[in-house]
């Protein structure tokens, strides 16, 4: 019998993952046998004939399946970044496979009236903070998930958790294809007039690597944005604007709109049968906003300081638009281009003469500095650990002591087989388990721009804040330093966790931030200090209509999520419906947000989208605490390190913020960063 080398204990230099020894058709066996094994685990707890006890039961439970979690970040993370259609074959056999089997812990009535023993013997414990966190955790895990049903129910619960497990992987692979499958071919170079060099010869290379004449442009985030924003040919932005808004609308194999509305149904019926109202109120019940009451409020307070910003600034770019080009109504594939154009106009400034200071190996040694400056981490780039493509960069991260604190991964440039976006997530967690702390394994993945023959790869400020904000991620990651693996790192209530990431992207508008890595990379000039400042100035630019495009999503998020949506037939008429108090742009017949919004429909934000405004008003509260003492100042970096970043889940969040920054946030620090108040 072959061994399999993803169900031995990995021999690597720091355990990573053996990318290259990992056979695709290795990970179903894997998977089947790690099920197998953990469930082994389980039933170890289950028949200890010793009493129940916090040891033998909560912490059992929480380091048991150690390998299954191991395989299942390895091959999820590689379905996300380096996918292929044999991958995302094993994924809908998997899929159903380990939901059912998170469906056979949860619904286990053994093993949840041991947790329910040592749950109602908590008083007499003495646990520590952390140890009651989990403790809480683990049997909320059970009662919220169906352990409290009855036989019938329970098998209901777990029907509708396959369907949906597969419903999602369906929704995701369906907009992974259309994103893959459009290409605007230019033939004309005239087409290409207002595009940027860099830009035009991206397009050229990517044509001539599919053995095509001309320039191609493709709705991957580095050459659709590019396009949108500097293309002067409207009737091309239009074409492109309108492939990337109908992704998965079309009304042929690749659609989701049934997948949407059975999606929405199947998660209200699941909250129903749990005991709850909708979907929203299940969700937010483990969040720091606690009920879609409380979240609505909270939009609708922001959306009503910012409309009227939105408001006028709509009104201004119309005008400008008509005055430059005689443009009669303004349409969402105007945006980007006459946006960049008035900002161009009111502070003499665009992308391009910023991307020379922002090379990318730069933006990566001033993220590693600041980190440096603010944590005593150092980065150390090596090469004796195995990737899963030669794009990925490794490092090692210790502290100043010279101890493990990281393995890290960096994965920056778009592929086919790579899905859009930016995110941060993890090969191994942090924990601590007989005495030794067993350090994590992160990784952050991106779509930037590639070098091409004569540049490097050069961001747009944009892309730089995307990168802190990943890193950010990152580093809440790597500073985990608590017991439970499953408490550890980024594991947080979901309106806490874009604390880290966001707070850092603040460091990319400081000028003493900036002098350390945005030097010319041709020759070396730190970025001249006006620049800075305009950025600082542009930086709340269209701020009321960034803002109503953000509220836009968490309100529609919340339209599927917070009310019954069975009587829903019609995917676009209902989300109109939603977009209403936020629409500023004529409707587009042809586009649908739903069908491709994947935060909500196939990743973990579903009534969660509210979280990335929600977590802006503690970032920008944090922040004016950094700027008060100074940016690097050490004691308050350390607080938030000790507060934060290094305490994962093991407390309520808003206990450890208060314990950071001595106070609750106030929305005010937000609304003044972004302009709206004074």
């Amino acid at each position: 019998m072959n061994k399999n080398i993803l169900t031995e204990k990995f021999t690597t230099a720091f355990q990573t993952a053996p990318f290259s020894k990992i056979a695709t058709k290795d990970f179903l066996p894997a998977f089947k046998l790690c099920i197998k094994n953990a469930k082994a685990e389980i039933d170890t707890i289950i028949h200890n004939p010793e009493a129940p006890t916090f040891k033998n039961t909560i912490e059992a439970l929480d380091f048991s399946g150690e390998q299954l979690d191991r395989v299942s970040s390895i091959f999820f993370n590689l379905n996300s970044a380096e996918t292929n259609e044999e991958i995302q074959k094993i994924a809908q056999e998997v899929s159903p496979l380990l939901s059912e089997f998170g469906n056979d812990i949860t619904l286990n009535q053994d093993l949840f009236e041991r947790v329910k023993t040592v749950y109602n013997n908590k008083a007499d414990l003495q646990l520590t903070t952390e140890q009651e966190t989990l403790l809480d955790k683990k049997y909320k895990s059970f009662a919220r998930n169906g352990a409290n049903l009855p036989e019938d129910k329970k098998q209901e619960l777990r029907e509708i958790d396959k369907q949906l497990s597969k419903l999602k992987l369906q929704f995701g692979e369906n907009v992974l294809a259309e994103t893959n499958k459009f290409e605007m071919l230019i033939t004309n170079e005239e087409d290409l007039a207002g595009l940027p060099d860099g830009a035009k010869e991206a397009a050229k290379q990517l044509a001539e690597s599919k053995q095509k004449e001309g320039w191609l442009i493709t709705l991957d985030y580095p050459s659709y944005i590019p396009f949108m924003t500097y293309a002067d040919n409207r009737e091309l932005r239009e074409k492109l604007s309108l492939a990337a808004g109908s992704k998965a609308f079309k009304k042929d194999a690749l659609d989701n709109q049934e997948i949407v509305l059975q999606i929405a149904k199947l998660r209200f019926k699941r909250a129903n049968l749990l005991g709850y109202k909708t979907h929203a109120h299940f969700v937010l019940e483990e969040r720091m906003a606690k009920t879609p009451e409380k979240v609505i409020d909270f939009l609708n307070e922001i959306l009503e300081k910012a409309k009227p910003a939105a408001n006028k600034e709509y009104a201004n770019l119309e005008t400008f638009a008509k005055e430059l080009d005689a443009i009669d109504t303004l349409q969402k594939w105007d945006s980007a281009y006459y946006s960049e154009k008035l900002k161009q106009k009111l502070f003499s400034l665009d992308d391009e003469q910023l991307k020379p200071y922002f090379k990318l190996e730069n933006v990566i040694d001033g993220a590693f500095t600041i980190a440096n400056k603010l944590f005593d981490l150092q980065f150390e780039e090596i090469d004796t650990i195995d990737k899963y493509h030669e794009d990925v960069l490794t490092y090692k991260v210790k502290d100043k002591n010279g101890e493990l604190v990281s393995i890290f991964y960096a994965d920056f440039f778009p592929r086919k087989g790579k899905r859009n976006g930016a995110w941060m997530t993890s090969y191994k967690p942090q924990s601590i388990k007989n005495g030794v702390n067993d350090r994590p394994h992160v990784s952050i993945v991106c779509n930037f721009t590639k070098p091409t023959k004569s540049k490097p790869s050069l961001l747009t400020f944009n892309e730089v804040t995307t990168l802190f904000h990943e890193f950010g991620h990152a580093l809440h990651g790597m500073l985990a330093n608590t017991t439970y693996p499953s408490l550890s790192g980024t594991s947080v209530f979901w309106d806490f966790v874009e604390l880290p990431s966001q707070v850092l992207e603040n460091w990319c508008y400081e000028k003493e931030a900036l002098e350390l890595f945005a030097k010319h990379y041709e020759t070396g000039e730190v970025i001249p200090m006006e620049l800075v400042e305009k950025i600082k100035e542009s930086a709340t630019f269209h701020e009321g209509m960034q803002t109503l495009r953000q509220l836009s999503f968490g309100l529609l998020d919340m339209s599927w999520h917070a009310q019954d949506p069975t009587e829903i037939k019609d995917v676009k008429a209902h989300e109109k419906e939603a977009f209403g108090d936020t629409q500023l742009y004529p409707d587009v017949a042809e586009n649908c947000m739903s069908t491709a919004f994947s935060h909500i429909f196939q990743g973990g934000y579903s009534s969660g989208y509210y979280s990335y405004k929600w977590a802006e008003v503690l970032d920008a509260d944090a922040f004016e605490f950094f700027k008060e003492e100074g940016i690097f100042n050490k004691t308050v970096a350390t607080k938030f390190k000790e507060n934060v970043l290094s305490q994962g889940g093991t407390e309520n969040p808003m206990t450890l913020y208060k314990r950071f920054r001595g106070q609750e946030p106030k929305p005010e620090a937000l609304l003044r960063r972004a302009g709206l108040i004074k």
